[in-house]
């Protein structure tokens, strides 16, 4: 039995039906973002191990906050989850106002995994390293654009946070989803942005873009030549993001228990974990106590991202 994915528009969530028997994935971003690529991943597993059908349903817009809505919206009944990422409770920092909470509004399951983002640039600039197109766009001030799949996402941040690492001035040209935002580096249509490394790694090595550093404390097992920026003196852009599996506000514990170990089994598995490592991902895993203790820290530290960098948007 293939897994569903649903990629437009569901019924409104005020006419929902009784459960019956799915399990719907709601993914707040496009088709072919790394959000959506876990979901399908973990949506098959679980459909194969529950013998349940399971849909996959994307939600993008707003930078996340539509789907996360929608989610927050839904019958608290077993029947949807939400699987998100960092912009969860980055938005709550970065936008005046969002349409849910993310403490009170949603139960945390599982966290997924933690990613890590690149600075790319198109083959046509031409430098090599970090520091290399720091010297570049301070030699051409105003011209240089940056691309990111939307405000308040972490490409967006990572960016703005290395202009102000550096002193540069790029203009920001927000779409909607990676896949666009990356596409349009590719083409030469914006100069550079910040990649997931799941997505810049076969662009890449197809010379398609450069990778000049990675935004992390670390350099990635599936990029071990790709220095950091820290390396190169670039310091305070190390933002790993990461992923989650949350549920309405008022499921019932026992379904979130049960999710919550079946899909720690299945990020268990050597062939799940083989995938998540080849997108350059690091499984985590853990309890649903854990995850509900991250995310009011992770809220905390995106507020003090957002007031010591000047961040923000309405």
């Amino acid at each position: 039995m293939g897994l569903i994915f649903a990629l437009t528009a569901a019924p409104s969530i005020g006419t929902a039906q009784q459960h019956d028997g799915t399990l719907r994935i709601i993914v707040p971003y496009v088709a072919g973002s790394g959000p959506d690529t876990l979901a399908r991943m973990i949506g098959d597993e679980l459909q194969q191990l529950r013998s349940q059908t399971v849909i996959v349903e994307n939600r993008p817009g707003a930078s996340g906050n539509i789907g996360t809505d929608a989610a927050a919206r839904s019958r608290p009944d077993g029947s949807t989850i939400l699987l998100t990422a960092s912009p969860f409770t980055q938005n709550v920092a970065f936008f005046k106002s969002v349409p849910y909470d993310p403490v009170k509004n949603f139960v945390p399951i599982v966290r997924l995994a933690e990613g890590f983002v690149a600075l790319a640039v198109n083959p046509s600039v031409p430098v090599a390293s970090a520091r290399e197109f720091v010297d570049y766009v301070k030699a051409r001030p105003g011209e240089v654009r940056y691309s990111s799949p939307g405000q308040g996402t972490p490409q967006h941040l990572s960016m703005e946070l290395f202009k102000l690492a550096t002193g540069t001035e790029i203009s920001h040209v927000p779409y909607t989803g990676m896949p666009a935002a990356i596409r349009d580096v590719v083409g030469g249509h914006v100069s550079a942005t910040f990649v997931p490394i799941h997505i810049a790694l076969p662009l890449a090595r197809a010379h398609k873009i450069r990778l000049l550093g990675v935004a992390s404390g670390q350099r990635m097992d599936a990029a071990p030549d790709v220095p950091t920026l820290e390396e190169q003196g670039i310091e305070g852009v190390d933002l790993d993001f990461w992923f989650g599996v949350l549920a309405p506000a008022g499921t019932p514990p026992e379904f979130v228990q049960r999710t919550n170990a079946d899909i720690n089994a299945i990020i268990r598995l050597p062939r799940i974990r083989t995938q998540m490592t080849a997108q350059g991902l690091r499984p985590t895993g853990g309890s649903v106590d854990e995850f509900a203790e991250f995310i009011p820290r992770d809220l905390a530290k995106w507020r003090k991202i957002v007031v010591t960098s000047r961040l923000g948007a309405e």
